[in-house]
């Protein structure tokens, strides 16, 4: 029975700040990009996977808190986006969080996954972009939380 895969959780979170959005580039090593999903040398939303125990905002909060070094308000998090994320081999049901107005300088805490973090215009995000991520920004701009 131990041979049965299932699918995990996973999220990220859009941080706004002066009307542009926070992106990480993930290491192009696939080892180093630490994700099921891959997405080595893409941009991504800070973000990562649910653990046992805690609820999606809470392990929102703990993964910007340790990609990032900024503390954020659970309560300031608005779920915009659910998407199925799969690949040959992983699959994750992904929550998309807006994080509006933000406040702080991220720091890259993780260089070994992340190698920098950047303001980006929201008509102009860089390529390639993490699919899950490109997922909750497509979501958020259609005003549509899941398809």
């Amino acid at each position: 029975m131990s041979d049965i895969k299932k699918p995990g959780v996973g999220f990220g979170v859009m941080i706004e700040k002066k009307g542009k959005i926070l992106l990480g580039r993930r290491h192009s090593d696939p080892k180093k990009a630490s994700s099921e999903l891959h997405g080595e040398g893409a941009w991504t939303m800070p973000g990562g996977k649910l653990h046992f125990g805690e609820t999606p905002e809470e392990g929102a909060c703990r993964e910007v808190l340790e990609e990032i070094g900024v503390k954020i308000n659970s309560r300031r998090l608005k779920l915009i986006s659910v998407s199925n994320d799969m690949v040959s081999d992983a699959h994750f049901i992904t929550l998309g969080f807006r994080y509006p107005s933000f406040k702080g300088s991220p720091k890259v805490m993780e260089p070994d996954e992340i190698v920098e973090w950047r303001w980006f215009n929201p008509k102009a995000l860089p390529s390639p972009m993490y699919f899950p991520s490109e997922r909750v920004f497509k979501h958020f701009k259609r005003g549509k939380i899941y398809g």
